[in-house]
């Protein structure tokens, strides 16, 4: 990390909330439940201490869409340790992140190079900007079925054809790990004119920890959207926005920003990043360091159990995965014959063990600063425990994860088209005009101005039938999908 010129032992925000506390203030402005006084089921729930400080914007405490105090002064802080020029708290999460990034720097007819493997918050965005997008289909891993990242030969292929394009999106690193040649695509990019946009929801320990992929903003990127609640101990929806001159104007990005994020922004969910990027710039490197050193043992443990593959570097090919981020422990399923979704559910109803998601033929278990060697054995014999009781032949099984889209219209145009809804198993080679996808990890399978093809269905109806929570579409049950009229 870079020397620094700031006191990182410093949390502004979170000193100047204990001084509130300390100084009794008499409330009469919101929330109405009056530092829990006026709800005493929830201050029984949450306890004094937290709901003292759960506390409207005031001079002393800053405002968020207007910091000129203490906010400013943790998002100067923040910056600092993320290696960024700017830095924005953002209580919305990483959704409201990545919109603001991408309403920034695409407009009505801007065209966006990105992976389709992208999280739903990017396809929204186009929705909302009317942006074009130009995917690049990432490559698939012949024997696990994941999708990995943008082979470089493709994203320059894209540039070639879009020289247009104002940005290139990555995402840096998947849901499983995968990361893309993050330097080059920048230094590429930036050589065409092009913006770098990161949406590195799970990305927030690169910035801190060692022997891990290279972090967006510390390799030029411009802009990055980042869940610190992810893996680095804020609260939850609780996210950072990073930023780079001098492509970015930060005044006009903090007037982007708040168009969608609230007003009456949550000092709990605030003072929790500003208390987690202490922790993190003091305490970062060791941290993920013993991170890293749980996620190998993790690895060898559930690797000897024999019919299962917690995959890691090994995935390595310098194209599509250029890079893997080893704390993300990715455990391949089918060859004991169940799909992730299935061990997953194992995992919780059996065992008391919940993990990020399970997929078609995988399951994400997230390692971070709080977990423990007793919690990786029990995950490691429980994983034993259902191969011994509930293993199969894999005979029939879906193997693949992505399958590349067929874009008709934008976005945009297909969300706002007239539709009509149509029985899902006579919608291929319709134009959807809504999202269906598995959450998590919330990467559409259908997108709005792609055309439905019978493979698309089979693959929505499989992961339903697996017990994967498909959403999305306007109807819960899926009988029917909404497509352009």
């Amino acid at each position: 990390m870079a020397s620094s010129t700031r006191d990182q032992n410093r949390a502004p925000l979170h000193e100047m909330l204990i001084h509130h506390r300390k100084s009794r203030i008499v409330p009469f402005d919101v929330p109405g439940h009056k530092q829990g006084r006026g709800n005493p089921a929830l201050r029984a729930f949450l306890g004094d201490a937290c709901l003292s400080v759960d506390v409207n914007s005031s001079k002393p405490l800053d405002n968020l869409a207007h910091p000129t105090g203490v906010i400013k002064e943790a998002e100067e802080l923040a910056a600092e340790a993320f290696g960024a020029d700017y830095a924005y708290f953002m209580v919305n999460g990483t959704t409201s992140a990545v919109q603001a990034m991408i309403m920034n720097t695409i407009r009505e007819g801007d065209t966006l190079i990105l992976p389709r493997n992208v999280h739903k918050s990017s396809l929204n965005s186009l929705v909302l900007t009317g942006g074009i997008p130009e995917y690049v289909n990432p490559g698939i891993h012949p024997d696990l079925g994941i999708p990995l990242g943008m082979a470089l030969d493709d994203v320059v292929r894209a540039m070639d054809e879009h020289p247009e394009a104002k940005a290139v999106l990555v995402n840096n690193p998947t849901y499983y790990g995968v990361c893309p040649a993050l330097q080059e695509i920048i230094r590429i990019a930036h050589e065409r004119g092009m913006m770098v946009l990161a949406d590195e929801a799970h990305g927030t320990h690169l910035y801190f920890g060692s022997e891990l992929p290279p972090a967006a903003m510390r390799c030029g990127a411009d802009l990055s959207a980042v869940s610190v609640h992810k893996t680095g101990g804020s609260l939850t929806q609780s996210s950072i926005l990073l930023a780079n001159k001098p492509s970015v104007n930060p005044d006009r990005l903090r007037t982007t920003i708040n168009l969608i994020q609230t007003t009456s922004a949550s000092y709990l969910l605030m003072s929790s990043l500003d208390l987690a990027r202490r922790t993190l710039a003091l305490e970062g490197k060791e941290i993920f360091a013993g991170v890293l050193d749980l996620a190998r043992y993790a690895r060898d443990e559930i690797n000897a159990i024999g019919g299962y593959h917690a995959f890691a570097r090994d995935i390595v090919n310098g194209n599509g995965c250029y890079a893997f981020d080893e704390t993300k422990l990715s455990i391949h399923t089918l060859d004991i014959g169940l799909a992730g979704i299935e061990v997953s559910d194992l995992l919780r109803e059996e065992y008391g063990i919940q993990i990020e998601f399970g997929d078609l033929g995988n399951i994400l278990a997230i390692l971070s600063m709080g977990d423990t060697a007793y919690a990786i054995e029990r995950l490691a014999s429980s994983l034993a425990e259902i191969r011994r009781r509930f293993a199969k032949d894999k005979a029939g099984m879906l193997t693949t994860e992505y399958i590349a889209p067929d874009v008709a219209a934008t976005p945009k145009e297909a969300y706002y088209a007239p539709s009509l809804a149509v029985d899902i198993h006579q919608s291929p080679g319709h134009i959807s005009s809504e999202f269906v996808m598995c959450y998590p990890p919330g990467i559409p399978i259908i997108a709005p101005g792609e055309r439905i093809t019978r493979e698309l269905v089979d693959h929505v109806l499989y992961s339903k039938e697996k017990g994967c929570l498909v959403t999305g579409a306007e109807d819960l049950t899926l009988g029917t999908i909404r497509v352009m009229a």
